[in-house]
């Protein structure tokens, strides 16, 4: 393992002067300012980034003989022998170099970041739906299976209690369950006293406990984003008042959390219990009955409201005809008349734009239209309906809590028994509009992601950014471009386009 920078040339240049120097040289020219380094392998591959309050001497602790005497963990020592290379980007306070810190770790996934988030072991919540009866389990490693993980958890005392109530509330199993298959197909979830202390029923299809399970899953997510924003909380009040170690480590969980919350997830939502055919009019015929409708609804709409924390905020309307996806009809809509989180209104934005839509095109109105909320959301839409004049078709909201039917009058909340056809169709119709919407909103922040690389290209300012876009039209064109065909570009010069080059060349490496 080499402790010291070797003579050996370097191909970029920190001093910006285009002369090959050694990483000894690279590194008695570092400023002792605050930044971020980026460590690289001799295929110039980023494997580490980290933050610095003073670069020069944060950078140089890699390279001297007493760094390896102190360092204990191993992959530590493994990721110091692979270093052949580094660049730094320096910023103006060690908060900003933090936050770019994490912005970097985020975009390129190093794979030293990676592992040492992992070595942190945090609680992880675990649930195989593909098993008969899935039990909720802690963990903490995460392996590449069929589970679905929640996590990491920084607070286990309160992941505990969660569960505990969650084991309550939907009438799951924990770990030290034993279910028992009976003869007739179904299973007996207890066989001691706890059947009489959870007061839900003892002896359940699969397809009836899948759903509890689904349930508690949506609640479980609920609870991890609420968890998301205490932790950001944390983070800047540990960054405000400069404990920055405090503040990188809260960030690392933070990111990891936000990672299994992102709607491209591997654990998306299931469809487990797809109906045949044959038994969607009697699904439609049991809704009708329970709703109290004319005549079953043929044609179902649904909308659901989608963000991360207030950012990319969306929308989704499906649309079931016979009971069954009609996905030619389906819409995605991007939230146009304010910024900002607020459901209420982002519903009311929707279902107008919606149906005034089918007004302007004298097109019918669905026989039924599903909100995906509680009472504000379903009043949110009832008043899109009354500022265009219309008069709305059925419409009622289903509180995914508890599975609740709301209903825009005077008439009470309705729960159906999770058995009831009619519940479950509704249960397929508002899990697709989830589906849909929360895949747009990966689709953007996707988008955005690769776009905001430019950010990190030191010097290149908005005028620079939009004529680059504006010239290759995509991130994908411009990562193709050589240099001449970027020193096209006006602002660009020779010096400036290789340096622009280099370092998408290097980005591009690490997807």
């Amino acid at each position: 393992m080499r402790t010291q920078p070797p003579d050996k040339p370097s191909a970029v240049s920190p001093a910006g002067d285009g002369a090959p120097l050694t990483l000894k040289e690279k590194v008695r020219r570092l400023p002792g300012k605050p930044g971020v380094y980026l460590m690289k392998d001799r295929l110039g591959r980023i494997i580490y980034v980290g933050k610095a309050k003073n670069l020069k001497k944060r950078v140089s602790s890699y390279f001297t003989p007493s760094r390896r005497a102190l360092v204990q963990q191993p992959k530590i020592r493994a990721l110091i022998g692979l270093i052949e290379d580094f660049d730094t980007i320096e910023v103006r306070s060690e908060p900003e170099a933090l936050l770019l810190e994490g912005r970097l770790i985020k975009q390129w996934k190093p794979r030293y970041n990676t592992d040492f988030v992992d070595d942190k072991r945090f609680l992880l919540v675990r649930v195989d739906l593909h098993e008969p009866i899935p039990r909720f389990r802690l963990t903490r490693l995460r392996k590449d299976d069929r589970s679905r993980y929640f996590g990491p958890f920084a607070h286990s005392g309160l992941l505990r209690k969660t569960l505990a109530q969650m084991r309550r509330q939907f009438g799951i199993l924990l770990a030290d369950a034993a279910p028992q298959k009976l003869p007739d197909g179904r299973w007996q979830l207890y066989d001691d006293i706890r059947q009489e202390i959870y007061g839900r029923a003892n002896e359940v299809s699969e397809n009836e406990y899948k759903q509890r399970a689904l349930d508690a899953c949506d609640f479980l997510e609920g609870k991890s984003r609420e968890w998301l924003a205490t932790l950001r909380d944390e983070m800047m009040t540990a960054a405000a008042k400069q404990e920055f170690e405090k503040a990188a480590e809260l960030r690392d969980i933070a990111q990891a959390l936000e990672k299994t919350l992102a709607p491209a997830r591997r654990f998306e939502r299931e469809q487990p219990l797809p109906p045949p055919a044959g038994d969607a009019p009697a699904a439609l015929e049991a809704l009708r009955a329970a709703l109290g409708l004319p005549a079953p609804p043929a044609r179902m709409e649904c909308f659901d409201i989608s963000h991360i924390s207030g950012t990319y905020v969306v929308a989704s309307m499906v649309h079931f005809a016979g009971g069954l996806p009609d996905k030619n009809h389906y819409r995605r809509y991007r939230i146009k008349s304010f910024t900002g989180n607020d459901d209420f209104r982002a519903m009311e934005e929707v279902v107008g734009r919606r149906y005034r839509r089918l007004r302007d095109e004298q097109k019918p109105f669905p026989e039924l239209v599903v909100i995906d909320g509680g009472r504000g959301q379903v009043a949110a839409a009832l008043k899109s309906f009354v500022a265009l004049g219309l008069e709305p078709p059925a419409l009622i909201g289903l509180a995914k809590k508890h599975e609740t039917i709301i209903f825009p009058d005077a008439r009470p909340p309705l729960n159906l028994p999770l058995t009831h056809p009619g519940l479950q169709l509704l249960q397929r119709l508002r899990d697709e509009a989830h589906r849909f919407a929360n895949t747009y909103n990966a689709d953007l922040r996707t988008r955005k992601i690769k776009e905001s690389v430019l950010d990190d290209f030191p010097g290149l300012g908005p005028v620079r950014r939009a004529a680059l876009l504006a010239h290759f039209g995509s991130m994908e064109r411009l990562r193709a471009a050589g240099e001449q065909e970027i020193s096209k570009v006006e602002g660009f010069g020779g010096k400036l386009a290789g340096e622009l080059y280099m370092f998408l060349h290097a980005e591009a490496g690490q997807e």
